[in-house]
């Protein structure tokens, strides 16, 4: 079982669930989108963060993403790692019928893919990547934000990291840093 030290903020109670037996950590769940309502709620969250830090582990759904930046818009200060999990299509066990989407949410997809997202954020290792970062200008660049087809583009390289579709350039580009130094992000791009 893996320790985490930050809180983890997830949507529901089977998430939550999924979670409790992947990893030691404070699980905090937001009760979809209850957290817009629930004052103290967000207190606890805005506590964690201010202290051991919050990583927040939506759906890669639409709601999954308004709620991730709901959160992110109201912690104002702490720290805030982002996890991401792949689209994935398909159907939860317990559910009669998948999403309306289709995509898995957390409590669907596999562990060892839920491990693999938590070490792309770099939430595993305490070792810092080392080298420069990944700027916008490196995504400009790379044709990845602000040119004819950049959308295009960035589905693509997410898909190839199996990183979800919906990730903005913004969030593209925290998830790169926490993989890669902007050396190995160029010969990447190079190979592909």
């Amino acid at each position: 079982m893996l320790q985490i030290k930050q809180a983890i903020i997830v949507e529901g109670k089977y998430d939550k669930i999924k979670l409790a037996s992947l990893v030691k950590a404070v699980i905090i769940q937001t009760n979809g989108f209850q957290i817009y309502k629930n004052q103290e709620l967000l207190e606890l969250i805005r506590y964690y963060a201010r202290t051991t830090g919050i990583i927040i582990l939506t759906d890669s759904d639409r709601a999954g993403f308004q709620i991730r930046n709901y959160i992110k818009g109201a912690v104002s200060e702490g720290n805030i790692k982002n996890i991401y999990i792949p689209d994935i299509f398909g159907k939860e066990k317990r559910k009669i019928k998948q999403s309306a989407e289709g995509k898995l949410g957390v409590e669907g997809i596999d562990a060892k893919i839920l491990r693999e997202a938590f070490q792309k954020a770099g939430v595993l290792t305490e070792e810092k990547i080392s080298g420069e970062v990944i700027t916008k200008l490196d995504l400009y660049l790379a044709g990845l934000n602000g040119s004819q087809n950049s959308a295009l583009k960035r589905r693509e390289l997410q898909k190839k990291l199996n990183l979800p579709e919906l990730l903005s350039a913004t969030s593209l580009l925290e998830v790169l840093n926490s993989m890669m130094t902007k050396e190995e992000f160029w010969n990447m791009l190079n190979e592909v």
